[in-house]
């Protein structure tokens, strides 16, 4: 189960003007489960997304990447076509021709180009995309198109998720009501740039698409690429904004108060949603926050916080509740900061000061820290005393439950 995160309230998952989706059950890969969504989008709404950057990215990130630069307002984006238990990754021209395939079938039922569908799949890699079963779901995905049907949607998504991840806001911004509900996949297969993931947001406010792209990168940089779970980066992660278009709002400039209030929203969601796939790791018991302060520059940060939550000694001695901290050191001193002067270095694991000036502090009692080991929650705080930089990232521990779902995953 995951860690200290309940299960989505469909009550609480707020329609967004704007938005419909609706679900199959196709048998993609397995027979009586929901494995094919469609999120119909008004004519009004822009769309901008990142996407993973692994060499081998599958076939529906190539052709999803084509069709948002090629979307223009007399032919935007209409309709998102995400299908679970394939990836269509691995696959070449084969692949590329199954995606577009697809697209062609929801853009025939829906009226529009297909260059106006973009495609999602995950899933098991280097398998032929089941094209025939996926079309063949397509009448049942849209004969139940609803507005309030974002439960559904989360379900649809999972691979080896344990439950479905969803989250719903509304804020006030400029005394205008803004209504923003997402969702998002992902378990395993985990590192930034993006996660083994797929996260869909919507806002109902109407942003320029200029305003969108840089929105969606600033929201993913402190959200979506600031989570690890196994260190693999995979090859159909995606994650999408969706402005409507369907309420007051509008922000047509970053430069304003009513940007940086709707950023600030955005990748405060984001960051949910992202949270709930760590917390959902493959056989996760713990969730992690990683936290390097006081360094010369962000990158520095960057480098060593992930070494931290990469480390697999790490991550199965907080499973394992063993206070072995110096794992921690050694992440440390590999990270690549050539020139770190380990002698400035504090360490602290939630309220516990374990290493002082690059060594053991000299109160510090190894009951203290498996006390905090303990926890389900943890925090790891390491002070560089270089500078003003900081970084904040995601991760969980390593357990045995992971091995075990990663080996039986295609059974």
């Amino acid at each position: 189960m995951a860690v200290n995160s309940p299960l989505p309230i469909p009550a609480n998952l707020q329609p967004v003007a704007g938005v419909e989706l609706g679900h199959a059950e196709a048998g993609v890969r397995k027979a009586s489960r929901k494995d094919v969504l469609v999120i119909k989008l008004a004519p009004a709404a822009t769309v901008a997304g990142v996407f993973t950057l692994n060499r081998f990215c599958a076939a529906p990130v190539q052709i999803s990447r084509q069709h948002l630069a090629q979307a223009t307002a007399a032919a935007p984006i209409r309709a998102l076509l995400i299908n679970t238990g394939n990836a269509n990754a691995g696959t070449g021209a084969a692949g590329l021709a199954n995606a577009h395939a697809t697209c062609d079938a929801l853009a025939a039922l829906l009226g529009c180009a297909s260059q106006q569908i973009l495609p999602f799949s995950t899933g098991v890699i280097l398998e032929p995309l089941p094209v025939d079963r996926i079309t063949a779901g397509l009448p049942q995905a849209l004969s139940n198109l609803q507005a309030d049907n974002w439960f559904n949607a989360a379900e649809a998504i999972m691979t080896t998720d344990t439950q479905p991840k969803a989250a719903s806001r509304r804020v006030t911004i400029a005394g205008k009501t803004v209504t923003m509900t997402g969702i998002s996949k992902g378990a395993g297969m985990i590192r930034p740039n993006m996660a083994t993931m797929l996260g869909f947001l919507a806002i109902d406010a109407a942003v320029a698409q200029p305003v969108l792209d840089i929105l969606v990168k600033q929201a993913a940089d402190k959200s979506f690429n600031c989570i690890t779970i196994d260190g693999d980066t995979s090859t159909n992660d995606s994650f999408m904004l969706i402005a409507t278009g369907g309420g007051e709002l509008r922000v047509d400039a970053v430069g304003t108060a009513e940007y940086a209030a709707l950023a600030e929203a955005v990748t405060s969601i984001a960051q949910e949603l992202a949270q709930m796939i760590i917390r959902d790791g493959e056989g996760a018991t713990k969730f992690i926050t990683v936290t390097v302060e006081d360094g010369a520059n962000v990158e520095e940060c960057r480098k060593i916080a992930y070494s931290i939550g990469h480390s697999p000694l790490v991550k199965t001695a907080f499973f394992a509740s063993d206070p072995n901290l110096g794992r921690i050191l050694a992440a440390i001193g590999y990270a690549g900061v050539d020139d770190l002067d380990v002698s400035k270095l504090n360490l602290y694991l939630d309220d516990v000061w374990v290493a002082k000036e690059g060594g053991r502090h000299p109160d510090y009692l190894e009951a203290d820290g498996q006390r905090v080991m303990q926890q389900s929650e943890i925090t790891v705080r390491v002070k560089l005393g270089r500078g003003n930089a900081s970084v904040t990232i995601w991760t969980c521990d390593l357990s045995h439950d992971y091995v075990s779902i990663n080996a039986d995953y295609r059974s």
